[in-house]
């Protein structure tokens, strides 16, 4: 028989204290869950997360000092074990949360989030998986993406380097499709496409589906338009 899997280890950082005893008591119902530390600050969540190894960080995106999205571009930057970040929101359309999920975050969750929603989050971003709300992620990536200048040229030039059916996969997972739903378009197997998705995201040097959808708006590759679903 094999070992149980090890509980999903956390970190959440938020300034205020009544959010990270609520989220932590929450998280500590459930027996595949351990809450190893928290943070009332950016950086504060910074010094926890090396000292904790967490594999997730509930990291709240309006904090004093050291905010979530610097925290976040820290965390997330290469040179040591990086923990997925879901940023803690009071509502969706924040151009706060655009720009951490631009620094390397996973998703977001706004803080009136259910119990369950919560822990479903937690078990997909510790999964690896990016949490990746079609419409609502996808509703506020275009619509900062329309406001925002392209990214920068070597972003962009990253493109030229996908093979013509990559392009055609990251342009699906931006319009917020699934691979299952990918793979019938193409008719292909799931596997082929999730190969597609891992390569996509290597070229690119990215971390996850996310970070590729703002990669496809940013750069053009998809065009925001005026009806985005939500």
């Amino acid at each position: 028989m094999s070992a149980p899997a090890a509980p999903v280890r956390i970190v959440v950082a938020d300034d205020h204290q009544i959010v990270r005893s609520g989220f932590t008591a929450l998280l500590g119902t459930q027996p595949d869950f351990t809450v190893v530390g928290t943070a009332e600050d950016g950086a504060e969540a910074v010094r926890v997360c090396q000292q904790t190894a967490p594999d997730v960080v509930l990291m709240d995106v309006r904090m004093p000092g050291v905010d979530g999205i610097e925290a976040t571009r820290q965390l997330a930057s290469p040179g040591w074990d990086r923990p997925r970040i879901v940023i803690l929101t009071t509502f969706d359309l924040d151009e706060y949360v655009y720009d951490a999920l631009r620094a390397g975050a996973s998703g977001f969750l706004l803080k009136d989030v259910t119990a369950e929603q919560l822990f479903h989050a937690v078990r997909v971003i510790a999964a690896g998986e990016a949490l990746l709300a079609p419409t609502v992620t996808r509703r506020l990536i275009s619509e900062f993406a329309r406001q925002r200048p392209r990214a920068d040229s070597s972003r962009a030039a990253g493109l030229e380097t996908l093979t013509p059916r990559e392009t055609q996969v990251l342009r699906l997972v931006a319009e917020g499709l699934s691979n299952p739903e990918i793979a019938a378009r193409f008719t292909v197997t799931e596997e082929t496409v999730k190969t597609h998705v891992s390569r996509i995201l290597a070229k690119l040097g990215l971390r996850d589906r996310t970070q590729a959808v703002v990669t496809a708006y940013e750069t053009g590759l998809v065009v925001p338009s005026s009806r985005e679903p939500g």
